[in-house]
């Protein structure tokens, strides 16, 4: 997206370099979270996914069709995390396996 204002995009621009440089992920005005909210493994995702579904069941302003909507949604983004997770477990397996017999050889 082209800037209107010049000295807006070389701001930018800078900042962004600057991130580069020093290894941060993201852009300039990107939302910062702190490394606690990061998610970094298959069962992080499904803890958060487990708080959010607790909350929409539980919000009383929300409608039943809203919450089953919503509940939806976050059961199919569930149950693929719940794969990925198996894949990363199964991966590890077979990794290990192969360690041993390279290491046995």
């Amino acid at each position: 997206m082209p800037y209107a204002n010049a000295d807006t995009q070389r701001e930018y621009k800078r900042e962004w370099a600057r991130m580069e440089r020093a290894g941060e992920c993201g852009t300039p005005h990107g939302t910062r979270l702190p490394s606690e909210f990061r998610l970094r493994r298959a069962t992080d995702v499904l803890e958060l996914l487990e708080e959010q579904v607790n909350a929409v069941r539980t919000d009383t302003e929300a409608g039943t069709l809203e919450k089953a909507r919503a509940v939806g949604y976050l059961a199919a983004i569930t149950l693929r995390a719940i794969e990925c997770g198996d894949l990363a477990a199964r991966l590890e397996a077979v990794e290990s396996v192969l360690r041993q017999r390279r290491d046995a050889s």
